[in-house]
């Protein structure tokens, strides 16, 4: 049997079957520490207050719900409220009333915040490119790449309740949404 056929019995926990979910596990556990290192050492963020700001900079008007927030850096919403608390005390994010549900929350990116990112992108593409694009070839990345999209086909959406696909806070009553626009700066 080879690893690509499918089962329909139980996974023990030592079954051949499991070695590309280990080595996937092991590979983003071991590339996202060394990422995580690099940014701390040259720009005092960690990996989770990258992804969040990087996060933020890409929503519409760079403003997002909280729980969009949550959902897209893998948190919980008390995990995020920290990570939040901490980029607003270094003046990298704001909270905000949500524009058209003034019950929900928002992190709006402040000009600090998208030029650290900035200075910080360089640092954290680099090390992409040295710890895991320079390693595969192009074969290699088109079916990670494919594999890696049907994971996250199957396992679905990741948004929250009062959340469009875009992260912005659902219309209210009368209709008004959040603009799309933004202001296109490099990707964010």
């Amino acid at each position: 049997m080879t690893v690509s056929q499918r089962v329909d019995r139980p996974l023990e926990p030592g079954d051949p079957l499991l070695a590309p979910w280990r080595a996937f596990l092991l590979a983003h556990a071991r590339v996202s520490r060394r990422l995580d290192e690099e940014l701390r050492a040259e720009h005092d963020l960690s990996i989770g207050e990258y992804d969040a700001l990087l996060t933020v900079a890409q929503a519409p008007e760079r403003r997002i719900r909280m729980r969009r927030l949550a959902d897209e850096v893998i948190l919980s919403k008390s995990g995020v409220t920290r990570l939040v608390d901490r980029l607003v005390s270094d003046g990298l994010v704001e909270r905000s009333a949500c524009l058209a549900d003034a019950r929900g929350a928002e992190a709006v990116l402040t000009e600090r915040g998208l030029a650290r990112l900035r200075a910080a992108s360089k640092t954290h593409l680099r090390g992409i490119n040295e710890h895991f694009l320079a390693i595969l070839d192009s074969a290699d990345l088109e079916v990670i790449e494919r594999a890696m999209s049907s994971v996250v086909r199957r396992a679905g959406p990741g948004g929250g309740d009062g959340v469009d696909d875009q992260g912005r806070c659902a219309p209210d009553a009368a209709g008004s949404s959040v603009s799309a626009a933004r202001a296109s700066d490099g990707g964010f």
